[in-house]
């Protein structure tokens, strides 16, 4: 597929995954309006209704509207079980990693149902399909829910040349990975302490995986899925459909 000129959003574009992502789809000659809170070309908060507003005005004038929209800012939030945690942070995890995808797609989506050809990919996680435990309730819940938001917006899209998807990006040895392993030194136990040490001592999944599966996804017409990046270090676990890739 050609893709060249053509305009995409990427949030969470600074760093780790978000920026690799970015650089993927500037090397196939998209026009790339990289986002996040501060430090790239289009700063804004993707929590915020009137930061997501601004910056839908601001990509459409400087660069056209969007064919491909990639919600990949994310927090870990806070580790800690429901009665011990910050409430701010708890509410900030879901806004960002929920809340914030609905914003932006709902900002851009409706210049690609007009357009009649857009892809929207979500950054999810495996903890969405993991059978859940104590310490990461808000993660875990804002995962779930932007599963389901995701599959709800496929549905709406069926048909009009419109798709949206989620992936596992891997297990990948980013700044989230080491918020992780820091806040995990001040809770009881060790309930992450063996995956931070899994992914230090493996290197992790290389994000470069995961801006290739974005590319995959663009240059097809899978709708609605949970879709994982190639010989992932951990393995897939199944979702809804029946198969964990159908690419």
């Amino acid at each position: 597929m050609d893709l060249k000129g053509r305009v995409a959003v990427v949030t969470g574009a600074s760093r780790g995954v978000g920026l690799k992502i970015a650089e993927a789809l500037e090397a196939r000659g998209m026009v790339v309006a990289s986002v996040a809170r501060s430090g790239v070309g289009f700063a804004a908060d993707v929590s915020d209704a009137e930061d997501v507003a601004r910056l839908k005005t601001a990509v459409e004038v400087e660069l056209g509207v969007p064919a491909v929209v990639v919600n990949a800012a994310g927090i870990f939030g806070p580790i800690a079980l429901v009665k011990d945690s910050d409430p701010h942070e708890w509410v900030e995890t879901i806004m960002i990693d929920a809340v914030g995808p609905y914003l932006v797609t709902r900002a851009f989506v409706g210049g690609m149902v007009e357009a009649k050809w857009g892809r929207i990919v979500n950054l999810s996680s495996a903890a969405s399909l993991h059978t859940p435990g104590p310490m990461n309730s808000a993660y875990g819940t804002a995962k779930v829910a932007l599963n389901q938001f995701t599959r709800h917006l496929a549905a709406e899209l069926e048909g009009t040349g419109v798709t949206a998807n989620v992936i596992h990006p891997g297990d990948v040895k980013t700044a989230m990975w080491a918020d992780i392993r820091d806040k995990k030194e001040a809770v009881r136990g060790d309930a992450y302490d063996s995956w931070v040490r899994w992914v230090d001592a493996t290197g992790g999944d290389p994000p470069e995986k995961a801006a290739k599966l974005v590319i995959d996804i663009i240059e097809s017409d899978v709708n609605g899925r949970f879709l994982w990046i190639d010989d992932p270090l951990q393995t897939p676990i199944p979702s809804w459909g029946d198969s964990a890739d159908p690419l």
